[in-house]
């Protein structure tokens, strides 16, 4: 059976759904339509339900946030996975969850996919599939006045920093060590980035490491950037973020790809980061596990 939805996707919390201003304004693009052969090539269960599920961690604006209703997910991923609904004709939820466990829940099939600023790496393609859409390196974030005189790496020896568990940024770190000789980082990770972040903000942390897109928002948005700035404006091991999908789930992936590639050239994808400020992480082409082909 086949259950095509209005050309306006959903993007919603688990238990409710809000579609976010961002998204609406987004609406008015009519270039952007819905393809009846994407929507056909869509796995059977998707067809049926006309629903596709992604796990994010809504702590990482501009990519993802909570808007002020505490329930609703606002940024440049929600927006994108509402331009990816319109042209599949589905509705794309954004289900919050745990990022450390996120593809352990796609390979089980507790969610379709992940959509949190994740990076495309060699190792995770190992467990999942991604279509990658955007291109960062990590850079680091201080308290505002960088009363520690942080400008690059090595000056984290010695250091506290903080960082969110199971990301990138972590790996980076740990491999740094090996530059700090008898003065190692203590480096101190936690379940969310904005967990880390308060352990910057207040002083119990000289660092934090984010994708750069990130950590120049949290730099010059009016409502943190009181707090935190730029050590500089070095971005360390660029690479892609995209959407994993589990091994063998090469449909989801493929029409999904395929969606991406529809909203780049519609002009929409220009649009949705130029509105968040990224236009700097464009891509020209969806890619398929670009850590590995790169």
């Amino acid at each position: 059976m086949k259950k095509v939805l209005s050309a306006l996707a959903t993007v919603a919390l688990l238990g409710g759904c809000a579609s976010t201003p961002q998204a609406d304004a987004a609406t008015v693009d009519n270039s952007l339509q819905f393809d009846q052969a994407l929507h056909d090539a869509l796995p059977l269960s998707v067809r049926n339900t006309g629903t596709i599920r992604f796990v994010t961690d809504a702590s990482y604006p501009p990519m993802e946030q909570f808007a002020p209703d505490g329930r609703t997910i606002v940024g440049f991923e929600p927006d994108l996975a509402d331009a990816l609904g319109r042209v599949l004709g589905v509705q794309i939820q954004m289900v919050t969850g745990t990022f450390q466990t996120a593809l352990d829940k796609v390979a089980d099939g507790t969610y379709d996919g992940v959509m949190s600023a994740m990076t495309d790496t060699e190792e995770r393609e190992k467990k999942a599939d991604f279509v990658d859409y955007f291109s960062a390196g990590t850079s680091i974030i201080v308290q505002r006045g960088n009363p520690a005189a942080i400008a690059e790496l090595t000056n984290l020896c010695g250091q506290i920093v903080a960082i969110e568990q199971g990301t990138v940024q972590a790996d980076l770190l740990h491999r740094s060590q090996s530059g700090c000789g008898d003065r190692p980082m203590k480096i101190n990770e936690y379940k969310t980035n904005a967990d880390a972040l308060l352990q910057l903000r207040t002083g119990r942390a000289v660092a934090v490491l984010n994708d750069f897109p990130a950590a120049a928002y949290l730099a010059s948005d009016s409502r943190t950037g009181n707090y935190y700035e730029l050590a500089s404006g070095a971005q360390y091991e660029p690479g892609f973020i995209g959407i994993p999908f589990a091994k063998g789930n090469t449909q989801l992936r493929d029409a999904i790809k395929a969606a991406l590639d529809k909203v780049i050239a519609s002009g929409t994808y220009a649009d949705l980061l130029t509105r968040w400020g990224l236009a700097s992480s464009a891509v020209k082409t969806a890619v398929v596990n670009g850590a590995s082909t790169d």
